[in-house]
């Protein structure tokens, strides 16, 4: 197994919004699946699926800090340039050093915030597309077992089937790029 992509501008599925277009051709599967009669024509994703042969071919501590932090408390011009100087006064500086000792801690958390998100969001957006390649291979493999004992269905129903295993071949394909597989 490979290593997850990491970089967004080198994911197929960059966000859950673009995952929504696999979860919909697994659920039109599903219900393909469940219902003998449904054709392309009964299908959300009807254009989709149309399209498939051919495409298949083919700053909180800052504030306190100033705040509260002078000989003068308050957010008077006394206040807030004692408060600049006495944070500046804690690295041998004065008031313009206050500036960056108060921002730092507003830079610091607001980034480890950000990387925090980003960290959560990013696990979020694995998981979700490990659960829609397991669903997408047992719908796949459902719509192949269908092929094989639907051989009587008349040639809309074949084409529906054939449309729909291709749409979730390459869903697939694109999944196990993201996620690594090889």
């Amino acid at each position: 197994m490979g290593e997850y992509v990491k970089s967004k501008k080198d994911m197929r599925f960059q966000s859950q919004d673009a995952l929504k277009t696999v979860q919909s051709v697994i659920d039109d599967a599903d219900q393909t699946l469940n219902d003998k009669s449904r054709r392309m024509s009964d299908s959300p994703i009807g254009e989709a699926l149309a399209g498939a042969v051919g495409v298949s071919l083919g700053a909180g501590i800052g504030f306190a800090g100033l705040y509260l932090g002078g000989s003068v408390v308050g957010l008077s011009a006394a206040g807030i340039t004692s408060g600049l100087a006495a944070a500046g006064g804690l690295i041998g500086g004065g008031m313009a050093v206050g500036i960056a000792v108060l921002a730092t801690p507003a830079v610091l958390l607001g980034g480890v915030g950000v990387g925090v998100a980003s960290h959560k969001k990013n696990k979020k957006l694995r998981e979700a597309k490990e659960f829609l390649y397991k669903n997408a291979i047992a719908k796949q493999t459902a719509i192949v077992e269908a092929l094989k004992k639907e051989t009587d269905a008349d040639k809309e129903r074949i084409d529906y089937l054939n449309r729909l295993n291709i749409l979730l071949q390459a869903a697939i394909k694109d999944l196990k790029h993201d996620l690594g597989i090889s």
